[in-house]
């Protein structure tokens, strides 16, 4: 995995991209909406769809599904932290798994002694309980979540702040997404933005271009086609 020497500072998106708990957002949306007496019945490409484009996509397309929900509750504050807690239990009921690929990199990134920082919007908590699941995650030094900023995704306020904490001036910066909103934050940086997604995702044709490097997961990585 030699292609890695060529940055100083790995960026990583968490949910979607290093752990496989885009489902269970998914599911605790449901729950939170089934315990108020609204039954989503979206698919997961639907959600998807919603959840990545924009930073207020999912409370807009809830509200507009269930304008009965919104007159029951207005403060969307309220149904997210209700969301929060039936994604803890999701978390304790199983062990969230690694996306493809992820382990080795984070095993090369360790032994190369590379920077490398996670940039999410998931609560420190959140990403705490998935940590104890699993440890590799743990290799990763450096972790910047919703606490720290203020200004959400495709805002790039997260990956300015994480530049400036542990880039130095000349380095060479790399950002890993698998959504068009956390790819749109990115490409707003001197990173190098590469969009890591399965190929039946509904936005990709969206979000391809020419200059953009893209991959179905991290093990599609090699030295012959590396970013």
């Amino acid at each position: 995995m030699n292609w890695i020497q060529h940055y100083q500072l790995f960026l990583f998106d968490f949910d979607g991209l290093l752990v496989n708990t885009e489902i269970l957002h998914f599911q605790a949306y449901q729950k939170m909406c089934e315990q108020r007496g609204f039954k989503i019945t979206w698919s997961f490409e639907q959600y998807s769809g919603f959840a990545h484009h924009h930073a207020n996509g999912l409370r807009d397309a809830i509200y507009a599904q269930f304008p009965a929900l919104y007159q029951q509750e207005p403060e969307w504050n309220i149904l997210y932290e209700e969301k929060k807690k039936a994604f803890m239990k999701l978390l304790q009921e199983g062990r969230v798994q690694l996306m493809p690929g992820v382990s080795d990199l984070l095993l090369a990134l360790k032994e190369a002694n590379i920077n490398r920082c996670v940039v999410t919007h998931s609560a420190f908590q959140l990403i705490k309980t998935i940590r104890e699941q699993n440890p590799i995650l743990n290799s990763i030094p450096y972790w910047i979540t919703r606490e720290d900023y203020i200004h959400p995704k495709p805002d790039p306020q997260c990956y300015l702040t994480a530049i400036e904490r542990y880039a130095e001036k000349e380095d060479k910066v790399i950002g890993f997404e698998d959504s068009p909103r956390g790819l749109n934050a990115l490409l707003q940086t001197q990173a190098k933005a590469v969009l890591v997604c399965p190929p039946n995702s509904p936005y990709l044709n969206e979000v391809l271009a020419p200059e953009l490097s893209y991959y179905p997961n991290f093990n599609t990585i090699t030295e012959n086609n590396h970013p």
